[in-house]
This record gives structure tokens, C-alpha cells and sequence, in this order.
């Protein structure tokens, strides 16, 4: 294992640390996050399926921006 693993496993652990900040602090603000329009929610008496397309789509490209903006800045 070299630099570059270590500096990843940094960044890793901070995006988690923040995210678990986010959540703990400002969890009862976020409960949009889930619950946008176009994902899918079908439930029965025994069953229940829940798909979050666009909650998929919006992290999907907020990573991607991130990733943009750390490549940016590396390279």
C-alpha cells in the first residue's frame, strides 16, 4: 500500500465523518431525502417496494461534481 491509499482512506472516512455529522445534526431537516418526486414507493398488505430513482440521480451527480472539483484541485 502506498500514499495514494492512505490519502484515499482519508478522504473516505472524512466524507463519512461529515456525513454522519450531517445526519446527526440536521436530521429532521433532511427528510426530503428520500421522498422526491419520481421515486418509486409500491406497498401491499405484505409487501412493500421502494426504488429512489431521482434521490439516486441528484447523489449521483453531486458525487460527480465532487470528484470534478477534487480533480480540479489535484491536478
Amino acid at each position: 500500500m502506498g500514499n495514494d491509499t492512505g490519502k484515499v482512506l482519508i478522504a473516505v472516512g472524512g466524507v463519512v465523518l461529515l456525513i454522519g455529522v450531517l445526519i446527526y445534526f440536521f436530521g429532521n431537516k433532511l427528510h426530503w431525502i428520500g421522498h422526491l418526486p419520481g421515486d418509486i414507493r409500491v406497498e401491499r398488505e405484505n409487501f412493500r417496494f421502494y426504488f429512489p430513482v431521482t434521490t439516486l440521480i441528484l447523489l449521483n451527480v453531486l458525487i460527480f461534481i465532487i470528484i470534478k472539483i477534487w480533480r480540479y484541485l489535484n491536478g
